[in-house]
Parts: structure tokens; C-alpha cells; sequence
């Protein structure tokens, strides 16, 4: 993202609510380059936005053992690959 972006990102979120989950989700995925590599760890709050579904919805599919493999960033904090969500995401396609 170049600094002009950065700047105008910046003023977008200045004059938006801060409660505006949609706007949220777009700053997230702003923040990903264009081409991901597979190895890349993407923060819970990327992945949602990535796949467009609320923080809510992303715990339950991982709650529920039928989500991406996750992997565990520290304590606290998980992530998923690149790779593992775009297997996931074929595991699931209809055909």
C-alpha cells in the first residue's frame, strides 16, 4: 500500500463510525497485499474479513471443529495460513 493509500485509509476511517463492521472488514482486507503467499499468517480479524463473515460467525465455524486449521500465534492470539483457509474453502465448494 503506498502512503498516498495509507493517508487516504486513514481519512476514510476518520470520518466513519467506528462501529461500522462493514467498514472494519474493508480495513482488514486493505491491509493484505494483493497476492498472498500460501505460508502467510493471516490475524483472526483478516481472515474474517477475507472471507466475509462477522468475528461471531468465525468463532462458531471454529468452535465447531469444521473450520481452517489454525495456527497458535501466542497464548492468546490465533491465526491461518493463507494455504490452510484456501483448503478449507475447496473443502467446502459445492459441485
Amino acid at each position: 500500500m503506498s502512503l498516498r493509500e495509507c493517508e487516504l485509509s486513514r481519512l476514510r476511517c476518520a470520518t466513519h463510525s467506528p462501529h461500522n463492521k462493514q467498514h472494519k472488514q474493508r480495513s482488514a482486507l486493505d491491509a493484505l497485499p494483493p497476492m498472498l503467499n500460501d505460508d502467510r499468517v493471516l490475524t483472526f480479524g483478516q481472515w474474517v474479513a477475507l472471507n466475509a463473515i462477522s468475528k461471531r460467525t468465525g468463532r462458531r465455524i471454529l468452535d465447531s471443529g469444521n473450520g481452517p486449521i489454525i495456527t497458535q500465534l501466542s497464548a492468546k492470539r490465533i491465526g491461518i495460513t493463507v494455504g490452510n483457509n484456501r483448503r478449507w474453502q475447496e473443502a467446502r465448494a459445492r459441485s
